[in-house]
């Protein structure tokens, strides 16, 4: 047991000292103005390069990314239908949709899913 913490504790340190090192050596040290401005081929740019990101998008594609992995869960259940019988595989199947179908509603009710606001 002292060994193991002896080697968790080496390792930690030892972490510990490369992100340090890393963060020193990686601090640039001559600061340009026209390195630090937006390069738009030449040109300076018309407008700000930092627009802000519409939240909303974000939320429906975090929306999209859910349900798109939910989705290929259901993916496995089709050659678990060699192994459980139809009706366990049919009852998990169901099952599954609705709490996706209740996911979905919840998400719509939220307003979540409304795009003109």
């Amino acid at each position: 047991m002292l060994m193991i913490i002896s080697i968790s504790m080496i390792l930690l340190s030892l972490s510990w000292l490369i992100m340090i090192l890393t963060s020193l050596l990686s601090k640039k040290t001559f600061s340009d103005r026209e390195k630090n401005s937006p390069f738009e081929c030449g040109f300076d740019p018309k407008t700000s390069a930092r627009t802000p990101f519409s939240l909303h998008f974000f939320l429906i594609a975090v929306i999209f990314l859910i349900f798109d992995v939910e989705i290929t869960l259901l993916l496995p259940i089709i050659i678990s239908l060699k192994i459980l019988n139809i009706g366990h595989s049919l009852t998990l199947t169901l099952f599954f949709i609705l709490i996706l179908i209740m996911g979905l509603y919840h998400e719509w009710n939220q307003g979540a899913l409304t795009w003109a606001k």
